[in-house]
């Protein structure tokens, strides 16, 4: 894809024994660069416990996310050396007009377990309350539903480019752009895709083709070329 960060971190984003997207995460930055997942929404309730992953501690540790009360617990030595490799929750408490914007958001997942693997701060990025709550969510809810009609899989993936601003006192980056871009299979023989910017402090979300987004995010990282998708997804 070309977003690697100078210190990523490759996560199979793991819960309860079972992989369940996957994420690159910038631990320079603390926020992930993007989440790659499969669309399939369900209506199981919302969850509202947080995780954290304790995987980028060091490969020593658990692949799988799990809260920081019940690592800390366990690894009670350790509190320095989770808050150097990733946002804890405390860094996104006392927050002025932003909140925790998923990546992967929780109404994509079929189920409550699906759900509640979207609940890591790896998984989150620092987004403005009036975007969150509004035409992002809109695109996540009701655009996203529209567009898959006749897909019989859909792949997204979800990024945010990385600002000049930071919460936490500087542990945080709050990103300049969010974007997301699909690509639906709807037979052997045919596919569609499509995708959309924001920047993060306006409430208005910009609808492109994958090429375009493609390109935008090239400019945006001062690279020659970024790739979402493999060649069979058309970017028109």
């Amino acid at each position: 894809m070309g977003l690697d960060p100078p210190r990523p971190a490759r996560i199979c984003q793991r819960y309860k024994n079972q992989y369940r997207y996957a994420t690159l995460y910038d631990k320079d930055n603390r926020i992930p660069v993007y989440s790659a997942y499969i669309y399939n929404p369900g209506t199981a309730k919302r969850p509202d416990t947080w995780r954290i992953e304790p995987q980028l501690i060091g490969s020593m540790f658990p692949q799988e996310m799990e809260t920081e009360r019940s690592f800390l617990k366990e690894y009670s030595f350790k509190e320095e050396a989770l808050q150097n490799s990733q946002a804890i929750a405390q860094d996104y408490k006392n927050l002025t007009g932003l909140n925790r914007g998923h990546l992967n958001p929780n109404s994509h997942q079929p189920d409550r377990d699906a759900k509640s693997a979207t609940f890591t701060l790896t998984n989150i990025v620092p987004q403005a309350i009036k975007l969150n709550g509004g035409a992002w969510n809109n695109y996540e809810q009701r655009t996203m539903l529209q567009r898959t009609e006749g897909c019989n899989q859909t792949f997204a993936v979800v990024g945010a480019v990385p600002g000049n601003n930071f919460i936490a006192g500087g542990r945080v980056n709050k990103p300049s752009y969010l974007w997301s871009a699909a690509c639906c299979v709807i037979d052997n023989n045919h596919m569609r895709s499509w995708a959309i910017i924001a920047q993060n402090d306006e409430n208005v979300v910009y609808s492109l083709t994958v090429r375009q987004l493609e390109e935008r995010l090239a400019g945006l990282y001062q690279l020659n070329y970024i790739s979402l998708f493999d060649n069979d997804c058309p970017r028109e």
